[in-house]
């Protein structure tokens, strides 16, 4: 059951993903990480296999997964690690990845992104960014449901970003086929996009012991930026308060992921959104923090998960 009360933990924007689960034991546990070759996706799995996690990176590039896992293995000394593809802009890939999925799954961790990219489409003519960010992560959570009710007690991590507050999920054009592309505001989308499916899933699936929050990693220089320019990244920076102490390592950057995925502090508990290692307050305008009100909306949430249903379906 979720509660209403909000959430405080001991950690904060400095927290590193290690650190954050010190004195947690996984062991026997299964995660899933999106996007676990590169960027938080490495530290993310790097803490879950610290704590003793069996950890699957679900990876585009099988090459740079398999580095990453052994770089897991030796510096953790866990070698319960896998590596699996998935590319989640690929419906055929990532309905491969849960038939080939076998037993409970404890931690799913939703990671994997693209952000501000040029205006591109999947085969099925969606934009790519909602495609990847959000339909092919609901894809894979909705194949996996049963996977995840077998762990009794199962989390999924939702990575969404502040960019949510560029854009709700514009309903009537979510592709963009009538409105002009900006590839912040469709970011932006897909973003919210992420935290809505962690309202609704734990509205559907709680009773199954499945909850699911979201989360904003934070500004972390990653390969994620890689559609996005030099002075675009300054402007970005400028805009978080100003000086390289606003930007994040990829340990610190990963600590909110791992906080919603394995902290005590949050066991039944759902439908959140977290920043910097805590539950954020309501955004506030003139401001980059916080969760726009939207973007924790129940009847969008569960308008989404309707759209996204019959967008897969065809």
């Amino acid at each position: 059951m979720t509660t209403d009360t909000p959430v405080h933990t001991p950690f904060d924007a400095r927290t590193t993903a290690l650190e954050v689960v010190r004195d947690i034991d996984l062991t026997g546990r299964r995660a899933v990480v999106t996007g676990g070759a590169s960027g938080i996706g490495v530290e993310t799995a790097r803490a879950l296999a610290a704590a003793g996690a069996d950890v699957t990176l679900a990876v585009r590039d099988l090459d740079a997964g398999r580095r990453a896992a052994r770089d897991i293995i030796d510096s953790t000394g866990n070698d319960r690690l896998l590596v699996a593809p998935l590319d989640l802009a690929d419906q055929a890939s990532v309905a491969a990845f849960v038939a080939a999925w076998d037993g409970p799954l404890h931690v799913l961790v939703n990671n994997a992104g693209i952000m501000a990219s040029p205006e591109r489409r999947t085969p099925e003519g969606w934009e790519l960014q909602f495609a990847t960010n959000h339909l092919g992560h609901f894809a894979l959570a909705t194949g996996l449901h049963r996977a995840l009710a077998a762990a009794e007690g199962a989390r999924i991590v939702a990575v969404s970003s502040a960019a949510h507050l560029r854009s709700p999920v514009v309903f009537d054009d979510i592709h963009f086929r009538q409105r002009p592309y900006d590839p912040w505001e469709a970011y932006g989308q897909s973003k919210t996009a992420n935290v809505l499916f962690a309202v609704e899933a734990t509205r559907r699936w709680a009773d199954d012991g499945i909850v699911s929050n979201a989360l904003m990693p934070g500004a972390i220089p990653t390969n994620l930026q890689r559609y996005v320019s030099a002075e675009e990244l300054e402007r970005m920076r400028a805009a978080s308060g100003g000086g390289a102490a606003t930007w994040k390592t990829v340990e610190q950057g990963a600590a909110t992921s791992v906080l919603v995925a394995t902290s005590p502090l949050l066991d039944g508990i759902g439908g959140r959104y977290f920043e910097d290692c805590q539950q954020a307050a309501p955004h506030q305008p003139g401001t980059r923090t916080g969760v726009a009100a939207y973007a924790l909306d129940p009847a969008a949430a569960e308008r989404l998960w309707t759209v996204s249903e019959q967008t897969l379906r065809g």
